[in-house]
Protein backbone atom coordinates (compact mmCIF):
# COMPACT_ATOMS: atom_id res chain seq x y z
CA UNK A 1 0.00 0.00 0.00
CA UNK A 2 1.45 3.59 -0.89
CA UNK A 3 0.34 6.67 0.39
CA UNK A 4 1.06 10.40 -0.85
CA UNK A 5 2.63 12.25 1.71
CA UNK A 6 4.59 16.01 2.30
CA UNK A 7 7.23 17.11 4.32
CA UNK A 8 7.26 20.06 5.53
CA UNK A 9 9.36 21.68 8.14
CA UNK A 10 9.03 24.55 10.22
CA UNK A 11 11.52 26.40 12.67
CA UNK A 12 13.97 23.24 12.31
CA UNK A 13 10.85 20.59 13.15
CA UNK A 14 10.36 17.98 10.05
CA UNK A 15 6.79 17.05 9.60
CA UNK A 16 5.17 14.37 7.52
CA UNK A 17 2.21 15.07 6.46
CA UNK A 18 -1.02 12.91 5.13
CA UNK A 19 -4.09 14.11 3.90
CA UNK A 20 -7.22 11.48 5.24
CA UNK A 21 -9.94 13.90 3.74
CA UNK A 22 -9.13 12.27 0.42
CA UNK A 23 -7.88 9.17 1.41
CA UNK A 24 -9.12 6.78 4.21
CA UNK A 25 -5.88 6.46 6.38
CA UNK A 26 -5.53 4.67 9.72
CA UNK A 27 -2.29 5.29 11.71
CA UNK A 28 -1.42 2.90 14.78
CA UNK A 29 1.43 3.49 16.88
CA UNK A 30 3.59 0.57 14.61
CA UNK A 31 2.73 1.87 11.33
CA UNK A 32 3.44 6.25 13.11
CA UNK A 33 6.97 4.66 14.26
CA UNK A 34 7.80 3.08 10.85
CA UNK A 35 6.83 6.46 9.01
CA UNK A 36 8.70 8.35 11.54
CA UNK A 37 12.03 6.38 11.56
CA UNK A 38 14.75 8.33 10.06
CA UNK A 39 17.26 5.29 8.94
CA UNK A 40 14.33 3.22 7.63
CA UNK A 41 10.79 5.36 6.96
CA UNK A 42 10.98 8.42 5.64
CA UNK A 43 11.95 10.30 9.07
CA UNK A 44 10.46 13.10 10.59
CA UNK A 45 9.67 14.81 14.11
CA UNK A 46 5.63 14.02 14.02
CA UNK A 47 3.33 12.77 11.54
CA UNK A 48 0.42 15.13 11.25
CA UNK A 49 -3.17 13.55 9.56
CA UNK A 50 -5.93 15.74 8.39
CA UNK A 51 -9.34 14.66 8.72
CA UNK A 52 -13.03 15.58 8.29
CA UNK A 53 -13.78 17.30 11.60
CA UNK A 54 -16.42 15.60 13.57
CA UNK A 55 -17.88 18.17 14.73
CA UNK A 56 -18.52 21.45 13.61
CA UNK A 57 -14.61 22.68 12.92
CA UNK A 58 -13.83 22.64 9.61
CA UNK A 59 -11.07 20.28 9.98
CA UNK A 60 -9.44 17.10 12.58
CA UNK A 61 -5.87 17.36 12.86
CA UNK A 62 -4.22 14.26 14.33
CA UNK A 63 -0.91 14.64 15.51
CA UNK A 64 1.59 11.60 16.28
CA UNK A 65 5.02 11.38 17.99
CA UNK A 66 7.90 9.24 17.25
CA UNK A 67 7.03 6.82 19.24
CA UNK A 68 3.30 6.45 17.40
CA UNK A 69 1.44 8.50 20.91
CA UNK A 70 -0.50 10.84 19.82
CA UNK A 71 -0.65 14.27 21.22
CA UNK A 72 -2.93 17.11 21.48
CA UNK A 73 -0.75 20.32 20.38
CA UNK A 74 2.29 21.38 18.13
CA UNK A 75 2.36 24.87 16.97
CA UNK A 76 5.30 24.08 14.44
CA UNK A 77 2.92 21.31 13.33
CA UNK A 78 0.11 23.72 13.20
CA UNK A 79 1.69 26.09 10.92
CA UNK A 80 2.46 23.56 8.40
CA UNK A 81 -0.63 22.18 8.80
CA UNK A 82 -2.47 25.21 7.73
CA UNK A 83 -0.34 25.83 4.88
CA UNK A 84 -0.66 21.91 3.89
CA UNK A 85 -4.52 21.82 3.70
CA UNK A 86 -4.77 25.43 2.48
CA UNK A 87 -2.63 24.59 -0.70
CA UNK A 88 -4.26 21.09 -1.29
CA UNK A 89 -7.95 22.75 -1.38
CA UNK A 90 -9.19 21.02 1.84
CA UNK A 91 -10.31 24.03 3.30
CA UNK A 92 -10.78 27.55 1.38
CA UNK A 93 -11.72 29.70 4.71
CA UNK A 94 -10.07 31.93 6.50
CA UNK A 95 -9.69 31.78 9.67
CA UNK A 96 -10.30 27.82 10.00
CA UNK A 97 -11.27 26.02 13.06
CA UNK A 98 -9.42 22.83 13.81
CA UNK A 99 -9.91 20.57 16.59
CA UNK A 100 -7.19 18.39 17.80
CA UNK A 101 -7.31 15.46 20.46
CA UNK A 102 -7.09 17.92 23.22
CA UNK A 103 -8.13 21.36 22.17
CA UNK A 104 -9.65 23.26 19.05
CA UNK A 105 -7.51 26.10 17.48
CA UNK A 106 -8.08 28.71 15.13
CA UNK A 107 -5.47 29.20 12.25
CA UNK A 108 -5.58 31.68 9.49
Amino acid sequence: MSIEFTKMQSLGNDFVMLDGVSENIRITETIARKIAHRNFGIGCDQIILAEAAETDADLRMRIFNTDGSEVGQCGNGARCFARYVTDKGLVAKNPMVVDTKTTRIVLS
